[in-house]
């Protein structure tokens, strides 16, 4: 009797949903731990796995973790980068900036709430994980400011300087909408975001002035 193979794009799809099951079951346990914590088979019992379908996606937890960090940073690259560089008024894309950051915290709360907590935890790969691609928006920040009117004169030094402070403003909010429950805080979180956005802006403006 002759088999019928499975079509590659099946395995293939298969191959990715056994993967997203693990990612998925990993970040509803990691709601209520730390990734340190986390057990290979724990993650496999919650996703309704075997471990040896684990190791074929991910070498280790830590690994899985890193994936993790991917799944809830990659999305973003570009996309802050491509408000500030819009043409326009510097309000407009302070606006555009929050309403971004405020956009993808409510869809990936669990990511972001993960993120939040493994920047300074324990286990290394994942912090590191975590500050590469917080030094890629600042990279990526640092090029747009660059081809700005307004950074002629700046050194490289400085740009980048810049370019990590706007990073680090939008780690400030993104954990700033986790901890806002409901419409009202999650205004003034809003609100808060654009003030600093807004002073930074006006003490960019200034930088080089003469003392």
């Amino acid at each position: 009797m002759s088999h019928t193979a499975e079509p590659a794009g099946s395995r293939q799809a298969q191959k990715l949903r056994t993967r997203q099951a693990l990612l998925s079951a990993s970040l509803e346990l990691l709601e209520r731990q730390s990734l340190g914590s986390l057990g290979l088979r724990e993650v496999t019992r919650a996703a309704g796995l075997s471990p040896a379908a684990f190791y074929r996606h991910f070498a280790d937890i830590p690994a899985l973790g890193v994936a993790l960090v991917d799944e809830a940073l990659e999305s973003l690259h570009g996309m802050i980068g491509a408000i500030l560089a819009e043409t326009g008024d510097t309000e407009r894309r302070i606006e555009r900036s929050v309403e971004l950051i405020a956009r993808h915290v409510a869809e990936q709360p669990a990511h972001f709430r993960f993120v939040a907590r493994e920047r300074y935890g324990a286990v290394e790969p994942v912090r590191t994980a975590i500050a590469a691609q917080l030094d890629r928006f600042a990279e990526e920040l640092t090029r747009v400011l660059a081809a700005d009117a307004g950074a002629h004169g700046w050194s490289g030094a400085d740009l980048r300087m810049l370019g990590g402070m706007y990073v680090d403003l939008m780690v400030m909010t993104s954990s700033e909408f986790l901890e806002a429950t409901g419409p009202g805080p999650r205004a003034e979180a809003a609100h808060t975001a654009r003030r600093r956005l807004r002073l930074l802006a006006v003490g960019s403006a200034h930088w080089l002035d003469e003392d």
